[in-house]
């Protein structure tokens, strides 16, 4: 991610001040200098105040003001969106800087003032019926040019799903495009908000991210551009929400977006990310849109599609396959032995001209070219086949497939459509449980703000993924009377990806946080814990979700005796969807630790989730586990609720 921002960056003037450079109707001044009197702009900052424009909350959208402990502030970091040095918290005096710097201003054209901040000087002079003629600014000319050829007609909300294997893109993005009126939709453009770094390292881009420890920046692209590193390279699926924005309010979008051409925010995975700022460009197109103000704490891309809808700006949805998806719904098409041509095919094992042989049918020759061609172009998007290897080899297999004639039916439009992600769980969950452990009864609560559990409903989220951050497990024992902390869950990530003879994924998981380990008698130990392990998954017909990792196993804390200990060990375990509202998981785990305090831990667990909405859902879990040669059994229920 962070070498695609740093190629947009660079190219994100040129780019934006062609498309972008905003004017409005502003005619020229007659001396092309026309700066008022004294009087004049005191009269106008009177009338601004006596107004209250400082506090009009259209003002406080286009500055980015939010609530602070000592009054406002605004999000935008960067000094250069401020025309007065204390712009950032002081509304009124940025406010007083604007009127003044738009009515003394020297400088006319694409640079001006008026120019550079257009989408405050139409709201100015709108509210304050400011003469053009006293605004020096020859005509900016781009944006009436581009709004004349591309006649943008509408904007679309982009969701990619979620990418575990990207720090940045656990949890999905979002981003916007604007459609033009006489063109494909795949030569949109793409406005999306991003962190810019040249760190390659994830872990370390994650731990910055968190502290906003990197500059934020808009950039414009083409949407096809963003599709093929999403769908071919990314594996990832995409949904497209149809926004309702009239002309007059993607105009208004447009000019702000101007105004942020280069200006740089911190950026914050969990709050000040890509869909909050797209929030502050929809609040300007369509005054009385409420969606910044609405965050708590944090924004998930996909709560923010849902408070979008909340605000009736969202009209539909299309569905968009990645080429994963694709590449998988076409093998499942045709027998094993044709898949086995298209990989020969695309590997260039086979020749393209040839018929496949022993194909059972016409529908199924031409697929199974389809299939060599689509993965072949996806080999290529991930630079495991040379250009001129993928043009000659390419070209075979079309003239192969051209050979078989028109299919039958628009295989692509067979493809089954998955459950709308924002008809799915909601991101925030409260459990409230009870059972039995060592025969001593207790009751639970946990609260997890984010995101999702592999033994949630994988309606609209990633098969096989677990993504949890500061869930916190409180207990409550009734032989002892007495409440504590069972564990918190800090991180928890998990991602069974299957493997097939086209794609050769890692499955992995992390696990960090408190937790706590059997100890004499009834005294559980609290300790820290790091847990990172990597392995393999299948998928079965019957089983489904076959896995089996490789563990190592970090234990830090006083109630050990040496302080920490560490070790290697391993778990497998089985995940089977029966139904979308059943889900069970059998899993065995078992680690050695020989480094500092030496025992051994291993546990047998099963769980089993019953969904009744994506507003609730039970769970039930049974656990066998002998740590350190004690043994207990633990048993217990929890009721589920989404918000």
């Amino acid at each position: 991610m962070s070498a695609e921002h740093g190629r947009r960056y660079r190219g994100l003037a040129l780019c934006i001040s062609f498309f972008f450079c905003l004017a409005g109707p502003l005619p020229a001044a007659d001396g092309g200098d026309a700066p008022s009197d004294g009087a004049l702009l005191n009269e106008i900052l009177r009338q601004a105040h006596a107004l209250g424009l400082d506090e009009d909350p259209y003002w406080r959208i286009l500055l980015h003001y939010r609530p602070h402990a000592f009054g406002v502030e605004s999000f935008i970091d960067d000094p250069r969106f401020f025309l007065a040095p204390d712009g950032k918290t002081n509304p009124r005096a940025e406010l007083d800087a604007t009127i003044r710097a738009f009515l003394t201003a020297r400088e006319g054209g694409e640079s001006s003032v008026a120019c550079r901040f257009a989408a405050r000087f139409e709201w100015l002079r709108e509210r304050l019926a400011i003469d053009p003629a006293l605004v020096a600014s020859a005509p900016c000319t781009a944006f009436t040019d581009f709004m004349d050829t591309v006649r943008p007609s509408s904007v679309t909300l982009v969701f990619p799903m979620a990418h575990l294997n990207s720090p940045a893109s656990m949890f999905g993005h979002t981003l916007l495009t604007i459609e033009t009126a006489n063109r494909s939709r795949l030569l949109a453009h793409a406005v999306t908000y991003s962190a810019f770094s040249r760190d390659t390292m994830g872990a370390l881009f994650a731990l910055k991210g968190l502290f906003g420890l990197y500059p934020g920046y808009f950039s414009v692209l083409p949407y096809y551009k963003k599709l093929q590193q999403y769908s071919d390279v990314d594996h990832r699926d995409i949904w497209e929400y149809p926004l309702n924005l009239t002309g007059e309010e993607i105009r208004r979008m447009m000019l702000h977006i101007r105004e942020l051409d280069s200006i740089a925010s911190d950026y914050y995975f969990f709050d000040e990310n890509c869909s909050y700022l797209l929030f502050s460009l929809l609040e300007a197109a369509r005054p009385g849109v409420e969606l910044t103000g609405k965050v708590r704490g944090w924004l998930i891309p996909l709560d923010s599609i849902r408070m979008i809808q909340d605000q009736g700006l969202i009209t539909g949805s299309i569905y968009r396959p990645s080429r994963t998806t694709k590449i998988h719904f076409l093998a499942s098409r045709i027998s094993p032995e044709s898949g086995d041509l298209a990989l020969a095919l695309a590997r260039g094992e086979s020749r393209g001209n040839a018929p496949a042989e022993g194909d059972g049918c016409a529908r199924e020759r031409r697929e199974t070219y389809d299939l060599a061609g689509e993965y072949l172009q996806y080999l290529y998007t991930r630079k495991l086949v040379d250009e001129k290897v993928f043009q000659q080899r390419f070209l075979d297999i079309l003239d192969a497939r051209s050979s078989m004639g028109a299919p039958g039916e628009d295989w692509a439009s067979a493809i089954p459509v998955p459950v709308n992600p924002v008809n799915g769980h909601r991101s925030n969950r409260v459990s409230l449980g009870f059972g039995l452990r060592r025969n001593e009864g207790f009751e639970e609560v946990r609260i997890r703000p984010a995101y999702h559990d592999l033994m949630d409903s994988d309606d609209g989220y990633v098969e096989g993924a677990k993504l949890i951050f500061a869930e916190v497990a409180l207990r409550y024992s009734n032989t002892r009377q007495e409440a504590f902390l069972e564990r918190l869950d800090l991180i928890d990530i998990l991602s069974l990806t299957p493997r097939d003879r086209f794609f050769r994924p890692v499955s992995w998981k992390v696990t960090t946080g408190l937790t706590r380990l059997p100890g004499e008698g009834d005294k559980d130990r609290l300790v820290y814990q790091l847990n990172p392990g990597g392995g393999f998954t299948f998928r079965s017909a019957w089983a489904g979700l076959v896995y089996a990792m490789l563990e190592t196993g970090v234990n830090a804390g006083g109630s050990l005796e040496h302080g920490c200990n560490a070790g290697i060990g391993g778990s497998a375990g089985v995940v089977k969807t029966f139904t979308r509202a059943f889900k069970a998981h059998l899993s065995l785990r078992g680690m050695s630790y020989g480094l500092g305090d030496r025992f051994g831990d291993v546990r047998a667990r099963s769980q089993a989730t019953f969904t009744i909405s994506p507003f609730q859902a039970v769970s039930f879990e049974a656990e066998r586990r002998r740590t350190d040669g004690r043994s207990l059994t633990e048993l217990g229920t929890r009721w589920n609720l989404f918000f």
